[in-house]
């Protein structure tokens, strides 16, 4: 019997990621706008000397839009870098233009990664004193109950 069309079928790209195409074209763009920043062409106050990491760039389904992820070096001044780029995306735009071959270039919109603040946090609380108590805590159990075995098994 011939499955019903229509609706009856549950949206399988809801739960997938990003298509091949979407983390192609998000690479290129990724490349792109690094080449840009790194000629340092921007005349914007706030950008002057100021190093940008790209961490990752999202486009849209459709290609007409791009999350960019960054990140100031050092994660300082992130509070006047985003804004100032949000403010050149225009320029970032035409100027990628004119290095990728894509029909449309993207419309950008620069959001702050977090991601390496959320890295720092763990890495502290994984250096902390607590949690290396813990583990040699941990660790002296398993020496314990190994050296149990050990009896048992002789």
């Amino acid at each position: 019997m011939p499955r019903p069309r229509g609706d009856s079928r549950p949206d399988s790209r809801a739960k997938k990621g990003p298509t091949q195409r979407q983390l192609r074209v998000g690479e290129m763009l990724r490349h792109a706008l690094s080449q840009v920043l790194l000629r340092g062409d921007v005349r914007d106050p706030d950008l002057a000397g100021v190093s940008v990491t790209i961490t990752q760039v999202i486009p849209s389904g459709d290609m007409r839009h791009a999350a960019v992820y960054c990140e100031p070096l050092g994660g300082k001044n992130a509070e006047k870098v985003i804004p100032a780029l949000n403010r050149n995306k225009a320029f970032f735009r035409g100027q990628m233009g004119h290095m990728i071959d894509l029909k449309f270039t993207p419309d950008l919109r620069f959001v702050e990664d977090k991601s390496f603040a959320e890295a720092e946090k763990i890495e502290i609380i994984l250096k902390s004193a607590r949690v290396q108590q813990d583990l040699l805590d941990k660790a002296a159990e398993d020496d314990e109950s190994g050296e149990a075995e050990d009896q048992d098994g002789a």
